[in-house]
């Protein structure tokens, strides 16, 4: 049963106007060719499968989401963290990597590793996929 108060159209208008960061996700293509002089693995190739409109959000940025909006579209969830895309964006995979390309939140330079596959629904209005921060560098300690 349709509930009479919600439009899911402007909804999901509403919810992709808060999208205002370029997001891409990549997916591993391959095995890292190996550096000659240190045994090391290199990159692991990728291949982008989507970059455009989303949003990563901490577990405070979907509480605040979810004021704004006067509705949990995203549901609770043990994520720290959630990448927020149009329903036309593809469904990323357990894997994937996440970026952010152009942001308004200080997240450049961070990389973000997809746990599970997207949530699937029968109604959507966002895709929605829990993600973990990936560490690259490990800080030093004096």
């Amino acid at each position: 049963m349709n509930d009479p108060n919600v439009e899911l159209g402007q909804a999901k208008a509403d919810l992709e106007s808060w999208l205002i960061d370029t997001v891409t996700i990549s997916r591993p293509a391959g095995q890292p060719d190996l550096d000659p002089d240190t045994g090391e693995p290199g990159q692991t190739p990728t291949t982008v499968v989507y970059q455009g409109p989303g949003a990563v959000l901490s577990t405070h940025g979907q509480i605040v989401l979810q004021k704004l909006l006067g509705q949990d579209w995203l549901s609770e969830g043990a994520a720290w963290y959630r990448l927020v895309t149009p329903v036309t964006a593809p469904i990323a995979l357990p894997g994937d990597l996440v970026q952010v390309v152009t942001e308004t939140g200080g997240l450049a330079d961070r990389t973000w590793l997809v746990d599970e596959p997207t949530e699937a629904s029968t109604l959507e209005i966002c895709r929605s996929t829990m993600l973990t921060e990936r560490v690259t560098t490990v800080p030093t300690v004096v």
